[in-house]
């Protein structure tokens, strides 16, 4: 397998780059939605509204400080302006606007941080395919091209020959998209899924803001 891999010829060199960096983007992406999968944040948006209903905002700014992950920071950005405005005795719907803008602009900011990365495999998952078919292409033209020297003496064979080791290059590509495509669509689903809690997790404190003010 590994000499059939080797005779892929000089475009096997960058598809195997691209192998490494997708794996590479593949594990740490991994190890970051898995350690934000973890974190209950369910249970953090109950704390923090509990502790804004005791008017304890230095209590509720505690539990986003201790927590972990997007939400966690998207709230953090919103207690504070809430606390500032709060401390000045805004209107509720002055606080409403800006705390909503702040965890708005916070939220593609953790949006990005979620995100990091996955237009590598993007990148990886479209480049490779096609560095695949062009070393397939070269190599069939070698091929025919020492076809024409050679003549028809033992030609066909040679011709063969070559066509199964230049379409390695394309099974290669097609190989290390797949690697990179299909985590990638999984860590869509789980990057959708934290943005939709974000967006319930502003929502709550805004409507917070409204009804207690």
């Amino acid at each position: 397998m590994l000499e059939q891999i080797l005779k892929g010829g000089p475009l096997m060199i960058p598809l195997m780059l691209c192998s490494m960096v997708s794996l590479a983007v593949v594990y740490d992406r991994w190890m970051a939605f898995r350690e934000n999968r973890k974190i209950d944040t369910r249970s953090l948006r109950s704390k923090v509204l509990a502790r804004l209903r005791e008017n304890n905002i230095p209590a509720a700014i505690t539990e986003c400080e201790t927590a972990r992950g997007p939400i966690a920071s998207v709230l953090l950005a919103g207690l504070r302006s809430y606390q500032q405005l709060h401390g000045k005795k805004e209107s509720s719907e002055t606080m409403r606007l800006v705390v909503g803008q702040v965890m708005e602009d916070y939220s593609a900011q953790a949006m990005s941080v979620v995100n990091r990365r996955l237009d590598v495999l993007t990148i990886i998952g479209v480049a490779a395919p096609l560095l695949g078919m062009t070393g397939t292409v070269t190599g069939m033209i070698a091929s025919f091209a020492g076809l024409a020297e050679a003549g028809n003496v033992g030609g066909g064979g040679a011709v063969a020959d070559g066509i199964a080791e230049a379409l390695v290059t394309t099974a290669v590509g097609l190989i290390v998209a797949l690697t990179a495509v299909i985590p990638q669509s999984v860590y869509n689903r789980w990057s959708d899924e934290i943005e939709l809690e974000i967006e319930e997790a502003n929502s709550e404190f805004v409507e917070f803001i409204l009804t207690h003010h």
